[in-house]
């Protein structure tokens, strides 16, 4: 996982997932996976923290208009 600015930007990570909620055009719902992307147990009750960094990959994603093109 990388840490870039005290946000873990890896795979599964709440950065992670907020971008692809986003990507995805899907209504936020934070979570994340500790063990990478659909391994493991899904976590839905986030710390403060954690639920900024959601927050923040979705924001992000959001700003730059990166979107699945679903044509």
């Amino acid at each position: 996982m990388t840490l870039t600015n005290d946000v873990t930007k890896g795979h599964g990570s709440p950065f992670d997932r907020g971008g692809a909620d986003s990507y995805y055009m899907r209504s936020p719902e934070p979570h994340y996976y500790p063990q990478g992307t659909y391994n493991g147990e899904r976590v839905t009750d986030l710390t403060p923290a954690q639920l900024s960094q959601y927050n923040l990959g979705y924001a992000e994603n959001d700003a730059a208009g990166d979107y699945k093109d679903y044509r």
